[in-house]
């Protein structure tokens, strides 16, 4: 027998199968659902993961000067709660004023538009101005430049129009404009491709919209973007806005996040998101898994449900880990992990035993997908660690393996 099989065979016979016991008991960090920031039910365990609007002039007042202070108070406060947090700057809210720093206001050449959305008088910017579209490509490289890692934020979603939702519904939707062109779009995309390398970045499903170069540009869907439905759950979901996941691809989920928000076109959608047939004969945890949703803002649903509610509906987002099979030995282990959830993990996190972690991260592993890890540390304790978490975040799995 040839010795390197030899010592194979040794290798493999000098480890033994320990017992490991452990069960998901929390929501796991990075998903869930979501409560704004300011919400008064934030802080509570049976969420991971708050959502905040951020304004460009709130960061930037002058030319070249970034005032961070606003985005680290949110990030701060989140963060002391035990959450994470999902980050949303936008240009343009109904019945305000744009957020468009003020140095770019004054430029005597920009101009603004202001008309009615919702029946409300509604600030547009200026999209033909060069120094509004060279500000938003120079915001985001300073942004992911600085906060790229941080394990503060899990998530920035972001976009155009309305609400950055990818859209302009109601109000003067014009291309170069009030609305940046085709051409400036893809120019953002690829920019927020390659500016951001750990931090998974979203853009509405109403991308999928004639008003973008996607239609006609299949190459830009190869970028890393995960996608947001800010109408999960409404009535005409089916036919308006499951095309739109279907355009950007259902099997999307598997490289980049999927999220939203439960839908707000009726009081009565929001009442009853989280009953138990929904709002519309679909159950929240049916639709989550069809969707392979990782995390859904629901901030009303505190005045519907009980926290228990609101904390079971997370629990069925995102990933879940089991360890199926763990043995050890002099001087290593192997731990065979699955994922037992909807999702992928996406951000790097790493099976250890003694606190010696494996070389191959968990980020990215399918649901259903399993694998074996060998980790060089004997037999002991095993934990699932990374360093995207913030201070009371631990990342659990489930084993039922008895001693043999």
């Amino acid at each position: 027998m040839p010795l390197m099989l030899v010592l194979l065979l040794l290798s493999q016979e000098e480890l033994r199968p320990l017992p490991l016991e452990s069960k998901v008991t929390h929501v796991q960090p990075m998903t869930g659902i979501v409560l704004w920031s300011d919400s008064e039910h934030v802080q509570t365990d049976a969420i991971q993961l708050e959502f905040s609007y951020m304004r460009y002039g709130d960061v930037v007042a002058r030319v070249g000067e970034y005032d961070w202070s606003p985005v680290e108070r949110v990030l701060n406060a989140i963060a002391g709660r035990g959450h994470q947090a999902i980050l949303r700057f936008y240009d343009t809210y109904v019945g305000k004023k744009t957020a468009v720093p003020d140095y770019i206001k004054k430029l005597p050449d920009y101009k603004e538009t202001t008309a009615p959305s919702e029946k409300k008088p509604t600030d547009f910017p200026d999209w033909s101005h060069a120094e509004l579209r060279r500000f938003v490509l120079e915001f985001y490289a300073r942004f992911a430049e600085k906060y790229d890692r941080d394990p503060r934020l899990a998530f920035v979603e972001t976009g155009f129009g309305l609400w950055s939702e990818y859209h302009i519904y109601d109000g003067p939707m014009t291309l170069g404009k009030t609305f940046p062109d085709k051409e400036y779009q893809e120019k953002f995309l690829k920019h927020l491709g390659a500016a951001f390398k750990a931090t998974p970045w979203m853009i509405s499903i109403d991308a999928a919209g004639e008003h973008t170069p996607l239609g006609t540009r299949k190459e830009l869907l190869a970028l890393p973007f995960g996608t947001f439905d800010d109408s999960f759950l409404c009535q005409q979901h089916a036919k308006e806005n499951e095309p739109n996941w279907k355009f950007f691809g259902r099997d999307r989920y598997l490289r980049a996040p999927a999220g939203g928000e439960l839908s707000y076109y009726t009081d009565q959608e929001q009442k009853h998101a989280l009953d138990p047939k929904g709002p519309h004969g679909i159950p929240f945890e049916t639709a989550a898994h069809d969707f392979h949703i990782t995390f859904m803002i629901g901030s009303d649903q505190p005045n519907y449900q009980k926290l228990d509610r609101i904390r079971a509906a997370g629990l069925a987002c995102g990933y879940r880990f089991k360890v199926t099979d763990f043995k050890g030995g002099k001087d290593r282990s192997t731990v065979t992990i699955t994922n037992a959830g909807i999702a992928p993990l996406y951000h790097d996190a790493y099976v250890a035993v003694k606190g010696v972690r494996s070389k191959q991260s968990l980020k990215g592993l399918a649901p259903g997908q399993s694998r074996t890890d060998e980790i060089d540390a004997a037999g002991g304790t095993v934990t699932i660690e990374s360093d995207r978490l913030v201070r009371g975040q631990r990342i659990e799995f489930e084993a039922d393996l008895k001693p043999r």
